[in-house]
């Protein structure tokens, strides 16, 4: 391949977002080729998105989401902004439509300290998530691994946002170790396809303290799908209000559940530089 294939070095939060552009190529990448990329020098990332010519008329551009471990990911809300800011500064337009594996998402952009995504809906249904066995309440199920016992993290609540979620509920998501407990719950036999996993505190009905675990990835500052996933089940819960603004070590997210059921995350992006790649392995 060409060595003439553009990238962007961006983040959301803190998140790192390497957004490669193969719109007008017949080339494809994959999981080999994902591994690969961030391995090398400047390229790292948490998640890549790959803009590929739209199949359809009415959206800008098809994206695919890979995490550092070449793993492809449904959602990644922090990588929707870094996308949605490169489409915008390259058209002119403000209001954006995505394809992607999880479904067609929108986008509304102010500028690069204010950027919406609209992440979808919401699915709570345990063959939706997916789960491995029937749950009837995915609000809050009991989670046990081996070194997860004991360690004062409750019942999860289960959530679909593109990705699965786990979130649990605890007095201080710093009091833990995450690192650790991560992984363990992100391969629980309970999910089947992975999941992230996350510890929330409920600050105010409007405000909610977040850390992420994120499947592929590890230890993040930010996760975008996260962020939504414990609002929309603080929500479901009582715990909170349907807009809450959700804190993330890398900063804050304004998330809101709205009455069409759909799910808008609202923050910031980031430039870091832009480059070419090297010939990668295609699909």
């Amino acid at each position: 391949m060409p060595a003439s294939v553009p990238f962007r070095k961006m983040n959301g939060l803190g998140n790192e977002i390497l957004v490669v552009d193969l719109r007008g190529r017949r080339e494809a990448l994959g999981p080999a080729a994902a591994r690969a990329i961030g391995r090398r020098g400047g390229q790292h990332f948490d998640q890549m998105m790959v803009l590929h010519d739209a199949e359809s008329a009415s959206t800008d551009a098809y994206v695919r989401i890979y995490n550092i471990d070449g793993s492809e990911a449904g959602a990644c809300g922090n990588g929707m902004r870094c996308v949605s800011w490169v489409v915008a500064e390259e058209t002119g337009r403000r209001a954006l439509r995505f394809e992607t594996s999880a479904g067609v998402l929108e986008a509304r952009i102010t500028d690069a300290g204010s950027i919406a995504v609209d992440m979808g809906a919401p699915r709570f249904g345990w063959r939706e998530i997916p789960l491995a066995t029937p749950c009837e309440d995915t609000g809050a199920i009991e989670l046990s691994a081996d070194g997860v016992e004991g360690r004062g993290l409750g019942a999860a609540s289960v959530v679909s946002m593109g990705n699965p979620h786990a979130v649990f509920w605890v007095e201080d998501p710093d009091a833990h170790d995450l690192r650790r407990l991560g992984p363990l719950l992100e391969t629980h036999p309970l999910f089947p396809e992975r999941a992230n996993v996350s510890l929330a505190h409920v600050t105010s009905p409007r405000s909610i303290a977040v850390r992420t675990w994120e499947r592929g990835a590890g230890l993040t500052r930010a996760c975008g799908s996260a962020a939504c996933a414990a609002a929309v089940c603080a929500a479901r819960r009582g715990l909170a209000e349907r807009h809450v603004t959700v804190t993330l070590p890398g900063g804050p997210l304004d998330v809101e559940w709205r009455p069409d059921d759909r799910v808008w995350m609202t923050g910031p992006v980031q430039f870091e530089r832009a480059g070419v790649l090297d010939a990668f392995e295609a699909a």
